[in-house]
């Protein structure tokens, strides 16, 4: 069987999530196919991990182009929309599709067999990317405390925009979060102080009741990330995104990066579309807009 399953960006909650705070993601419309009846050369670590469990015979091919991007040398590189989640999410929906044949009973079956294989290859990971490539849409995720991932769908506040910018410089989210973590370790009072901040800018995302509400709770969040960078030493909020920002408030509109940070994408949230004159400022530093559509649906045949 052929499956579809979709990238993602994290739209809220960065960090906070792993402490049990809210996070937002939404899925969208590039997407990575599996086809079963082939057999994949490359196997990513976590299609290896759904190989062991038994969950998969074989790693289905897979063609995740739709989430790289082109580089001068003729090489490509990834865009940071969760490629990795949706290779397995496609491959293992390609396996089971052919016994399950609804495709809300597939997603149901898969999440938790893709989520195993995600943590068991990254132990450090929410699996938030895993839940938005699944169920697809926008949603609402918190990790409980027997590790659970509670998934919910999400409506965003009438009004909001979100645009998606790729960076001209791919991020390392393990080596993000591995800086991240040492601030724990060595000053878990700072560490809780500017989680805690994120925490409360994700709630308030979580309840804003309009774009204006929304935009400001996304600000926040990004305001504690940049500190959150400094102390750990971590590129979250890269130098051409922080100098962005400010010509995005003038919009009344926000400006940061997406999930860990570090380059990769970059998310415009307002209440209205970005300008020329913003888009022009983005091309100088070498940010472009990406072609994709928000909210896309999740994991599918064919």
């Amino acid at each position: 069987m052929i499956t579809r399953a979709p990238g993602k960006i994290v739209v809220s909650g960065a960090y906070a999530v792993l402490e049990g705070a809210p996070a937002l993601v939404a899925a969208v419309d590039r997407y990575v196919v599996a086809d079963e009846s082939h057999t994949s050369e490359l196997v990513t670590e976590e299609v290896h991990a759904a190989i062991d469990a038994g969950v998969l015979r074989h790693a289905p091919a897979f063609d995740a182009s739709a989430l790289r991007a082109p580089m001068p040398d003729g090489t490509t590189r990834k865009l940071g929309l969760g490629s990795s989640a949706a290779i397995l999410v496609a491959s293992i929906g390609a396996a089971l599709a052919a016994t399950i044949t609804d495709e809300a009973k597939l997603r149901s079956v898969v999440f938790p067999l893709a989520l195993a294989a995600h943590r068991k290859a990254q132990p450090r990971g929410s699996g938030i990317d895993v839940a938005s490539s699944v169920f697809g849409g926008v949603v609402a995720c918190r990790l409980v405390k027997d590790g659970a991932l509670d998934v919910a769908p999400f409506a965003l506040p009438r009004g909001v925009v979100l645009e998606v910018f790729a960076c001209p410089t791919a991020a390392s989210t393990g080596a993000l979060v591995e800086k991240v973590q040492a601030v724990r370790a060595r000053d878990p009072e700072v560490y809780r102080k500017l989680l805690d901040e994120i925490a409360d800018g994700a709630k308030a995302a979580l309840e804003a009741e309009d774009a204006a509400g929304f935009v400001r709770a996304i600000a926040a969040q990004i305001d504690t990330l940049a500190e959150l960078g400094r102390v750990s030493g971590a590129p979250i909020v890269v130098d051409d995104v922080a100098t962005l920002r400010t010509f995005a408030r003038a919009e009344g509109a926000s400006f940061g990066p997406s999930g860990a940070g570090g380059g990769d994408i970059a998310l415009w949230i307002g209440p209205a579309p970005s300008s020329a004159a913003f888009r022009e400022r983005a091309a100088t530093l070498h940010l472009e807009p990406l072609d994709t559509r928000i909210g896309a649906p999740g994991l599918s045949v064919g």
